[in-house]
């Protein structure tokens, strides 16, 4: 008897008809034609079904705070920040708390259900800390919440922000974060990095960096980066965010950083639609798209997770919580079109990133928490193709969203009444 089984899904690594049994939270069975009963069913005939969603990259702070106090005219990364900054003293506890809980709802409806999300430390009250603390613990039932502690304003070039740091740390933010590139100089950059490693290493914690966010091919806080993490021991527990200064970096200086960057064990975190967004304004033409070097990390044997990084609020007047769309134009910036391109950028807004947060009972496996999406796609192309609905979102083994699928009733003589986007598939094989 299974409190849940998900009959005839599949799955993301490939196989077909498969059924998903769940008992106490948990998956109890994944194998084809399961026998015994369920107090629920679920019919995925010919659904994929997936671990669910995994931003490793957001600001709830400011989310949903588009407009406030006014819009960004330039585009620019420096003018949000400059906004963010006059945003801050009109902050109350209350905002940030209704903010975020409607950002999480959304996000429940994606499927989107594991969040890194960096948190500024640089006002003094440390408002927007305890805000997403009590959010963090208002949503455990439904998102695992990891925060951050981002220096914004920069480690070194504010004063106070360093003891602020620490006491977001001591009231229970989980990550140590940092932005050498908005210090004033880089050998300030460099000495915040090392800073920051060493507190996360005498404190046990992991470290994701805000780096290299410009379009400067002499930046070069992702070397720094990797070599403290090999000096403090912190292999596998630190992430470079953005890295976005290595679209614009020689060829000969990249193929020295990525071996590095593997050597060290450093995660890569690129957010596609900012990135693609933020980057290039002081060109003309050609244009730089933005975008890390996503398919040569890859290569390289770099753990790469995807983050979504803002939704409405001063960077980025967009967004939805649909990490399918991070990585639709993760495909298109990347040029990541093969199918195994097309597979990678599934993995990096699932399985890449729960990797990057270290969640524990990840996957479709026995034993494994029971935390699934149900889409309105085959398999993982066309889940990215589509930005494929929702069906059912659950969480340890209870369904906590539906929606209705996605079909449309034409009025078109001689031709079907009803349109399901799914169902412009590729001949059999061909994917």
């Amino acid at each position: 008897m299974f409190d849940l089984i998900l009959r005839h899904a599949n799955l993301p690594d490939g196989r077909t008809d498969i059924d998903i049994g769940i008992s106490g939270g948990r998956i109890a069975a994944v194998e084809p034609n399961l026998a015994g009963e369920a107090g629920d069913a679920i019919d995925a005939t010919g659904r994929l079904v997936s671990p669910p969603f995994v931003d490793a990259h957001f600001h709830m702070d400011s989310t949903l705070s588009l407009g406030l106090p006014r819009l960004n005219r330039s585009g620019t990364l420096l003018e949000g920040i400059a906004l963010w900054g006059e945003l801050k003293p009109q902050l109350t506890r209350e905002a940030l708390v209704d903010r975020a809980l409607r950002y999480c709802d959304l996000a429940v409806a994606q499927g989107l259900l594991a969040i890194r999300s960096h948190v500024d430390v640089s006002d003094p009250r440390l408002l927007t800390v305890e805000a997403l603390l009590h959010v963090k613990e208002k949503v455990r039932p439904y998102i695992d919440l990891q925060l951050v502690a981002f220096p914004q304003d920069g480690y070194l070039r504010g004063p106070g922000i360093a003891e602020r740091l620490e006491r977001a740390l001591a009231m229970g933010v989980d990550v140590v974060g940092g932005i050498p590139h908005f210090e004033r100089t880089m050998a300030d950059g460099a000495l915040s990095i090392e800073r920051l490693c060493r507190i996360a290493a005498d404190r046990g914690l992991p470290v994701d960096m805000h780096c290299d966010e410009s379009d400067d091919p002499l930046s070069r806080h992702i070397e720094t980066l990797a070599a403290e993490t090999i000096r403090h021991g912190l292999q596998g527990r630190v992430a470079g965010s953005h890295l976005t200064s290595m679209h614009s970096m020689d060829n000969y200086y990249v193929s020295k950083l990525i071996p590095l960057i593997a050597e060290a064990g450093v995660h890569a975190i690129p957010n596609p639609l900012i990135n693609i967004t933020l980057q290039g304004r002081h060109d003309s033409y050609p244009k730089r798209r933005g975008m890390t070097r996503v398919p040569e990390l890859m290569a390289g044997g770099v753990t790469v997770a995807f983050g979504h990084d803002c939704v409405m609020d001063p960077w980025y007047s967009m967004g939805s919580a649909d990490m399918l769309e991070v990585a639709h134009m993760a495909v298109h910036v990347g040029q990541m079109t093969s199918l195994a391109g097309m597979r990678s950028t599934f993995e990096a807004i699932t399985v890449n990133s729960a990797r990057v947060l270290g969640l524990e009972g990840y996957g479709i496996e026995v034993g494994r928490r029971a935390d699934l999406v149900v889409l309105q796609a085959r398999d993982p192309i066309e889940a990215i193709r589509l930005k494929a609905t929702r069906l059912a979102v659950v969480r340890q083994g209870k369904v906590i969203a539906r929606s209705a699928p996605r079909v449309s009733e034409l009025m078109l003589d001689g031709r079907p009444d009803r349109l399901d986007p799914a169902s412009y598939a590729p001949p059999p094989g061909a994917l």
